[in-house]
C-alpha cells in the first residue's frame, strides 16, 4: 500500500529506510529548510530575470490599524498637532518627529480603501488583497514575491519576524495558500528574546562540519543502494533541495545574517530593544544578505486597537517605537547604500474611525486611510490621494490595496497583471482590485 510522507511517496516498507536514516544521523535537519529550497528551480523554470529596481521588500506591519488622522494625515478631529515636515506642503502628525524630517524618502497614500471591519477579515485582505472565502485559500503578496523571484544568495527568500506565537491564523494569511510550501515563509521567533537564535541554521555543538561531511558520505551509499531498488523522479529533484539545505545550513553568510549579536549596543539603541526595532534591524541584515521579502511583525497582539484610550496609546506607546525605529531602518539603508533596491511599506490592515467612541478610543475604519511608502526606486517626498476635513472619505484619488500590490510588483519587475490558476481551476489576480479588477501600479510612485 503506498503512503505519502511529505513530498515523498511509497510502501511502509521503503519508509523504514528513511525513518533509519532520519532516526540515525540527520533528524536535527528536520524537512522544511529542505522544502523551503525547492522554490529556486521552480524560479530557474521560468528563465528571465526581474527588471525592477526593487530587489527587496520590507514589510512594516502595524497590526491592529494605526489611525490616520493621529499619524499621517492629521486632521482637526486629532488631539494632536499637524507638524511639517522637510518637504514642503507636507505635513504628519507631532507624533512622529523624526520621520517628519525624513519625509523626502518617504510617499504617503492617505486614500486607501480595503474590506473588513473585523480584524481577522481585515487582516486576511491586507495580506493577499482578497475577500476571505471559506472555500478558497489565496497567497499572501510575500509568497508572490518569493516565487516571482526566487531566492538570492542561498537565502531563504521570505521570512516573517517575529512570528505569531498567539492569533496563528493570522500568520496563516501570509502564507503560500494552493502555491505549496515551498513559498511559505520562514518564520523565526522574537528577536528580542535573550535567547534568540534560528536553531534550523545550526549544527548541533557535538557535531562539526566534518562530521556532517562523514554522513552525508555515507547517506550517498545507501542512497545509492536503495535507488537501485526503488527509483522515482522525486529523488533527483530530492538531491537538489538537500544539497542546498546543507549548504544554507554550513555557509557562515545565511547564519550569520540571522546573528543579532554581530551589531553593535549603539545600533540596537539607535533601532531600540525592543520587538519592533530589533525585527526591523534583523529585517536590514536579512535584507544586506539577499533575503526577497521581509514581514517585521514586531507590534504584537493588535497593539494599535485603540478601542479605548486611543491618543494614550498613540502617544505614549505606538508612535514612539514607529518613529525612532522606521527612522533608524531608512537611515541605515540609506548609508548601506541599499535603500533605492529595497522597498519599505508600512501599514496596518485598516485605519481609525473619525470620531471617538465614549471610551476615549477609535473603532475600525476600513474606507479611508493611509499607508507610507519609501525606498526601492519609487518617487517619494509626496502624498497621493486627498482625505476629507475629517479623514473619513476619500475626496482624491482612491487607492486599492490590489494598486499597492501592483505598485510594489512593478518596483520588483513583476508583471502585476498575472493571474495564477488554482486547484479548482479558477484564476485569481496577484494584485486584486476593488470589484475583481486588476490592481493598477500607483503612476505618481512608479
Amino acid at each position: 500500500m503506498l503512503i505519502r510522507r511529505g513530498c515523498l511517496t511509497g510502501t511502509e516498507e521503503e519508509f523504514d529506510r528513511r525513518d533509519f536514516i532520519r532516526v540515525g544521523s540527520l533528524g536535527f535537519l528536520g524537512i522544511h529548510l529542505s522544502q523551503s529550497l525547492r522554490l529556486e528551480a521552480a524560479m530557474a523554470a521560468t528563465g528571465g530575470k526581474p527588471e525592477g529596481k526593487a530587489k527587496s521588500c520590507i514589510l512594516m506591519f502595524l497590526e491592529g490599524g494605526p489611525s490616520q488622522m493621529d499619524t499621517w494625515d492629521p486632521k482637526p478631529s486629532s488631539s494632536f498637532r499637524p507638524l511639517s515636515t522637510n518637504v514642503a506642503g507636507i505635513q504628519i502628525s507631532e507624533l512622529l518627529p523624526q520621520l517628519a524630517r525624513r519625509m523626502d524618502k518617504l510617499a504617503l497614500v492617505r486614500t486607501i480603501k480595503s474590506f473588513g471591519d473585523d480584524h481577522p477579515q481585515a487582516m486576511h485582505y491586507a495580506a493577499t488583497g482578497h475577500l476571505h472565502n471559506p472555500a478558497m485559500q489565496f497567497p499572501s503578496f510575500g509568497a508572490i514575491v518569493a516565487k516571482e523571484l526566487g531566492p538570492l544568495k542561498g537565502m531563504p527568500p521570505y521570512v516573517i519576524v517575529p512570528r505569531w506565537e498567539r492569533s496563528r491564523q493570522y500568520q496563516d494569511y501570509f502564507k503560500s495558500a494552493f502555491l505549496g510550501p515551498d513559498y511559505d515563509p520562514m518564520t523565526i521567533p522574537d528577536p528580542v528574546d535573550a535567547n534568540f537564535q534560528v536553531a534550523d541554521l545550526r549544527l548541533p555543538k557535538s557535531l562539526a562540519p566534518e562530521a556532517v561531511e562523514n554522513r552525508r558520505s555515507f547517506l550517498n551509499v545507501i542512497d545509492r543502494h536503495y535507488r537501485e531498488t526503488v527509483k522515482s523522479v522525486e529523488h533527483g529533484n530530492m538531491d537538489a533541495f538537500s544539497q542546498k539545505a546543507w549548504e544554507m545550513i554550513l555557509t557562515p553568510g545565511v547564519r550569520d545574517a540571522f546573528d543579532l549579536s554581530r551589531e553593535s549596543d549603539k545600533t540596537k539603541e539607535t533601532y531600540g530593544k525592543d520587538s519592533v526595532g530589533q525585527s526591523l534591524l534583523l529585517a536590514r541584515r536579512l535584507v544586506e544578505a539577499g533575503t526577497r521579502f521581509i514581514t517585521a511583525a514586531g507590534y504584537h497582539g493588535n497593539s494599535w486597537d485603540t478601542h479605548s484610550d486611543n491618543d494614550k496609546g498613540h502617544r505614549d506607546k505606538l508612535t514612539p517605537p514607529l518613529d525612532r525605529s522606521l527612522s533608524a531602518l531608512i537611515d541605515d539603508l540609506v548609508q548601506r547604500g541599499l535603500y533605492d533596491s529595497t522597498l519599505v511599506l508600512v501599514m496596518g490592515e485598516f485605519g481609525r474611525t473619525p470620531h471617538v467612541n465614549p471610551q476615549l478610543g477609535r473603532d475600525h475604519w476600513p474606507i479611508c486611510w493611509s499607508v507610507a511608502l519609501g525606498g526601492g526606486g519609487i518617487r517619494t517626498g509626496q502624498v497621493v490621494g486627498k482625505s476629507d476635513e475629517r479623514g473619513a472619505f476619500c475626496v482624491e484619488r482612491q487607492v486599492s490595496l490590489g494598486d499597492v500590490f501592483a505598485t510594489i510588483y512593478k518596483a520588483m519587475g513583476i508583471q502585476w497583471e498575472k493571474e495564477y490558476m488554482t486547484p479548482v481551476g479558477r484564476p485569481i489576480k496577484i494584485a486584486n482590485s476593488l470589484n475583481d479588477a486588476t490592481g493598477e501600479p500607483i503612476k505618481e510612485l512608479v
